[in-house]
């Protein structure tokens, strides 16, 4: 990864993929999108974005990202359903952080038509 591409993993500069929504620019077209989109927010302690993109029924009140985290990778490992013609969506990921990793299978829905992050199941 150069230093101007994505925090998410992908190739284009940050403010050309991850930025344009955390921005509100443009919204994710797919749970995966909103998947690396909301770990880019992890990494740049973006609280507002992972709260404005939490599905309302399961989003916390607040949300304060450890600044002391340091997030080094992300990795999908496969996705189901999610794209421009579901409702719901599902996405299995492993982000690599200093000193470990974090595996889980995270669930989105669409509210009035965009895509939030419910929850997420831990795996081993």
């Amino acid at each position: 990864m150069t230093s101007r591409s994505c925090p998410c993993g992908l190739p284009q500069a940050y403010e050309a993929c991850c930025g344009r929504y955390h921005s509100s620019e443009a919204a994710a077209p797919t749970a995966e999108a909103l998947m690396r989109s909301r770990y880019c927010a992890f990494v740049k302690g973006d609280a507002g974005y992972l709260l404005r993109t939490w599905h309302p029924r399961t989003r916390p009140a607040t949300l304060e990202p450890d600044p002391r985290m340091r997030w080094t990778g992300l990795e999908i490992l496969g996705t189901s359903d999610g794209s421009a013609f579901h409702a719901a969506g599902t996405v299995e990921f492993r982000a690599s952080y200093r000193g470990g990793s974090l595996h889980e299978r995270s669930r989105f829905e669409r509210v009035d038509g965009a895509w939030v992050y419910v929850d997420g199941e831990f795996l081993p």
